[in-house]
């Protein structure tokens, strides 16, 4: 039988997963200002892959907002 985790342990997950969305968004926006993404896409594949990326971190700052201890 499996057991449950604590709800903290979740939370860690859920925030590093955030962390991972972040970095990933960051990452796009990297190479939209280099220019660089023109080396590995065509442009509509990078907006798309663009677009996804921003969704996604928009996502994961709705499930695991920063806790208000790490805003200070």
């Amino acid at each position: 039988m499996s057991e449950r985790q604590p709800a903290h342990a979740l939370e860690e997950v859920a925030q590093k997963w955030r962390a991972l969305a972040d970095r990933r968004c960051a990452h796009f926006l990297e190479l939209h200002r280099s220019g660089r993404w023109r080396r590995y896409y065509s442009e509509e594949q990078f907006l798309v892959r663009m677009h996804e990326a921003i969704r996604l971190s928009e996502r994961w700052a709705e499930i695991a907002p920063v806790p208000p201890a790490e805003l200070v």
